[in-house]
């Protein structure tokens, strides 16, 4: 079985995003994620930054939906 690339990885984050917080606009889904995602920009190990920017964007995004 392949190793699923970070991008793919983070574009699957995007989508359960955009499925979750459908009252913010699918464009504010993907700023958070970026902006979460530029945080780990400079982390040497890459492993769990798919998840460590799922986290961030989810807690971004959550209150902003308030």
């Amino acid at each position: 079985m392949a190793k699923r690339t970070e991008e793919e990885l983070l574009s699957d984050v995007e989508r359960r995003l955009i499925d979750e917080f459908t009252q913010l606009p699918p464009t504010a889904v993907v700023a958070a994620v970026d902006q979460a995602r530029d945080r780990f920009s400079g982390s040497k190990i890459r492993d769990f930054v798919p998840l460590l920017v799922e986290r961030r964007a989810y807690a971004d995004l959550s209150h902003a939906a308030i």
